[in-house]
């Protein structure tokens, strides 16, 4: 019989995050699953059942993500798709505009791979999470700049952090919540852009990101690399 294993996810009450607690869960693993709202963490507790533990962390805390972590070891692997910004162009973005991206994304998974260490495994598999922005930009130069980074990170931390693996998941335009939850004035004119401009003709699913993501935690011959779950957008 498997033995079960404990992945943390911060950014795991909806989405992607979910989707992979859900696919972990359902394989008989444990979840440390965290975000910021009370009420999604609760939620997720009752749809995921006993095989999870919900904490909140803001992922631009420092003392909240070693807070988060506290009491938990041997940690298999940890995924943090959790962010929190603000884009605008270049020449119209002011500075704690411009800036958000790093803090919410970059710094932020930067600091929860920090808080994470002693409590990882030392065969985790850690996975971070970029856009594929990073290798595409179509304006937003801070956002399409912080992705890259995020890119690099995942290489540098992969050869320091041996042999834990890191990798990192740089995903399209996905069909998750996040637009749900938009006017359909606002949300169908960007996924007509999307599907005009993947290779596939169409906006991924969120089954199709926590696919990549599961590959990317389990496979042990993957480190320091960017999957591209984005339909072949960044090949054109």
């Amino acid at each position: 019989m498997k033995k079960a294993n404990t992945y943390a996810i911060i950014g795991g009450t909806s989405g992607m995050g979910f989707g992979l607690a859900q696919r972990l869960v359902e394989r008989g693993d444990h979840v440390l699953v965290g975000g910021r709202s009370v009420t999604r963490l609760e939620q997720a507790a009752k749809q995921l059942g006993p095989a999870a533990v919900v904490r909140p962390v803001d992922m631009e805390d420092r003392a909240s993500l070693a807070a988060f972590f506290d009491g938990f070891s041997d940690l298999a692997g940890l995924f943090t798709p959790g962010a929190s910004y603000r884009t605008a162009s270049f020449r119209e973005a002011d500075s704690e505009t411009a800036e958000s991206p790093f803090r919410g994304k970059f710094w932020a998974q930067y600091w929860a791979v920090h808080a994470a260490l002693p409590h990882l495994a030392e065969d985790a598999a850690v996975l971070l999470m970029s856009g594929a922005a990073s290798v595409r930009p179509i304006g937003n130069a801070a956002y399409a700049a912080c992705n890259a980074a995020i890119e690099g990170l995942a290489r540098a931390l992969a050869v320091e952090l041996r042999p834990i693996r890191v990798n990192c998941l740089s995903p399209g335009t996905i069909d998750s919540e996040l637009w749900r939850n938009r006017p359909v004035s606002v949300r169908e004119p960007v996924f007509e852009g999307w599907r005009s401009l993947a290779l596939t003709g169409r906006v991924g699913s969120v089954d199709d990101a926590v696919s990549a993501a599961l590959f990317l935690l389990d496979n042990g011959n993957m480190t320091g690399s960017t999957l591209y779950n984005d339909g072949g957008y960044s090949m054109r």
